[in-house]
C-alpha cells in the first residue's frame, strides 16, 4: 500500500513540476514572440499570422526537454534557458508552418485549426516561418548580458540543428531523394530539434552540451516512429492534422518499414534506451521521470504498453 501512495505521490510531483515548467515555457514563448500590432506599425495580417501559428500553442514538448534539462543541471540562469525554450519553440513552429504548404505537405489542418496558409494564403505562411526563424535567434541574443558566451554556445547549437547538414531543413530535403536513409531522415526531420533542446538545456546550464546528444537523439527518433504510428493508428479528430499523410506523400516512414506491431517494439526499444542514456548530473533521477512520463505520452494508451 505504501508503495502506490509513493507512486502516486511521486507521479503528482512530477506533474506539478511540469506544470511550473510549463508557465515558464508560455511566458517566455509570449515575451519571444512579441504583439508588434499595438506597439508600432506593422503589417497587420502577418502579425496576425505569427500570433496564429504559435498560439495556442501544442505539447510544448522541445522547451520542456529543455528546461527540464537546464533544471537538472542545476539552472543557474533561468533567463537564458527560459529564451533558448522560446527561440526552440519558435523554430518549431516556423517548421510546423513551413511543412505544411503546398509545396511539402499541403496540409490543410495544423492542431486541429487550419493550417496558416490555408487561412492567411501561402505568400504569408512563408513569412510567417522565415519570421519566427530569424526572430528566434535574436531573442537568445538579448538574454546574453549575464553571459555572452554561453548565449554564443546556445545560438550556435540553435543554428546547427535547424540549417543544413544536421537541422531540419536537411530532414525535409531527405524527402524529395530517390533514395533514403531512414536512421538520417528521422535524426534530422525529427531529431534535430530534441537534440537541439537536450544540447540547448545543459548548455544554458553552464555544462558540455556533448554528453547530451544521444538523449535528445533518442527521444527524437522516438517521437518520429510514434508520428508514424499515429498517422496510420489514429483520426485526424485525434491529432489534430491530417492522417494517412506518408502514404499521401510517399514519405519514408517506420510503419512502411517495420510494420504496425515492429514499430511499436522500436519504440519501445528506443525509450528504454533514452532513459538509460541521461548523463550525471544533480537533477538526474527527477529527469528520468519527466522523461518517462513524456514518453508515455506519445502514444494513446490503448495503443502502447507504458514505458517501465
Amino acid at each position: 500500500m505504501s508503495s502506490i501512495i509513493y507512486t502516486y505521490v511521486n507521479n503528482n510531483c512530477h506533474y506539478r513540476s511540469i506544470a511550473v515548467l510549463d508557465k515558464r515555457i508560455e511566458a517566455a514563448v509570449r515575451r519571444g514572440v512579441g504583439v508588434f500590432g499595438k506597439k508600432l506599425p506593422v503589417p497587420q495580417k502577418l502579425d496576425d499570422a505569427i500570433q496564429y501559428s504559435v498560439f495556442p500553442g501544442g505539447a510544448r514538448i522541445r522547451p520542456t526537454i529543455l528546461l527540464s534539462v537546464a533544471v537538472a543541471c542545476g539552472d543557474d540562469n533561468p533567463s537564458l534557458a527560459n529564451a533558448s525554450a522560446a527561440a526552440l519553440e519558435m523554430i518549431h513552429c516556423a517548421s510546423l508552418v513551413h511543412d505544411d504548404l503546398p509545396c511539402f505537405d499541403n496540409a490543410e489542418t495544423r492542431r486541429g485549426k487550419p493550417s496558416v496558409h490555408n487561412k492567411y494564403g501561402e505568400p504569408t505562411a512563408v513569412l510567417v516561418g522565415d519570421s519566427l526563424i530569424a526572430n528566434a535567434f535574436g531573442v537568445i541574443a538579448r538574454a546574453a548580458d549575464k553571459d555572452a558566451v554561453r548565449a554564443a554556445k546556445l545560438i550556435a547549437l540553435l543554428s546547427k540543428y535547424t540549417g543544413f547538414p544536421k537541422g531540419i531543413c536537411a530532414g525535409q530535403a531527405w524527402e524529395a531523394e530517390i533514395s533514403v536513409d531512414l536512421s538520417a531522415y528521422h535524426q534530422t526531420k525529427t531529431g534535430a530539434l530534441f537534440i537541439a533542446a537536450t544540447q540547448m538545456g545543459a548548455a544554458s546550464a553552464g555544462h558540455d552540451p556533448e554528453p547530451w546528444f544521444e538523449l535528445g537523439a533518442r527521444i527524437g527518433e522516438a517521437f518520429q516512429v510514434a508520428d508514424d504510428l499515429l498517422d496510420v493508428l489514429c483520426s485526424e479528430d485525434e491529432t489534430g492534422k491530417p492522417s494517412g499523410q506518408d502514404v499521401t506523400n510517399q514519405r519514408p516512414n517506420a510503419v512502411s518499414e517495420y510494420g504496425i506491431s515492429g514499430a511499436k517494439q522500436k519504440l519501445r526499444d528506443i525509450l528504454g534506451g533514452a532513459i538509460s542514456s541521461i548523463p550525471s548530473c544533480p537533477g538526474e533521477a527527477k529527469l528520468a521521470e519527466i522523461v518517462k512520463l513524456q514518453s508515455n505520452r506519445l502514444l494513446p494508451k490503448e495503443h502502447m504498453k507504458p514505458v517501465a
